[in-house]
C-alpha cells in the first residue's frame, strides 16, 4: 500500500490519499504500508503535521519494533523538510545499529 499525506496536492495514481496524520497512522498500524510520502503543512497544525507521522514512526520503531515503510518527504516547507528528513535519518541509524 502506498500512502500520500497532503491537504492540497492530489495523490499520484495508485496511492491512497490521506489528509491528516491520524489517518496515516491508522494505515501504518496495519503493517501493510510499503511507502509513505509526507507533506508537512496540512492546514491545521492543531490537528497535526507530517512531522507528527515521522515522530510516531520513530517511537514505534524504537519501542515496539515496528518495521517502517520507505518514507519520503514532498513538503515545500524547506525548514520542516530538513527536520522531517533528520527524523527519518534517525530511524535509519537506529535500525542499522540494531540489526540482528
Amino acid at each position: 500500500m502506498k500512502i500520500y499525506l497532503d491537504d492540497l496536492r492530489s495523490a499520484p495514481e495508485g496511492w491512497i490519499h490521506v489528509y491528516w496524520p491520524d489517518e496515516a497512522i491508522e494505515l501504518l498500524e496495519t503493517g501493510k504500508v510499503d511507502i509513505i510520502s509526507l507533506d508537512h503543512d496540512l492546514g491545521d497544525d492543531e490537528r497535526g503535521t507530517g512531522y507528527d507521522v515521522v515522530i510516531w514512526i520513530e517511537e514505534a520503531v524504537i519501542t515496539r519494533g515496528f518495521k517502517p515503510p520507505e518514507i519520503k518527504v514532498h513538503s515545500a516547507n524547506s525548514s520542516a523538510r530538513i527536520r522531517m528528513e533528520a527524523g527519518i535519518n534517525s530511524i535509519k541509524r537506529f535500525l542499522e545499529l540494531n540489526k540482528k
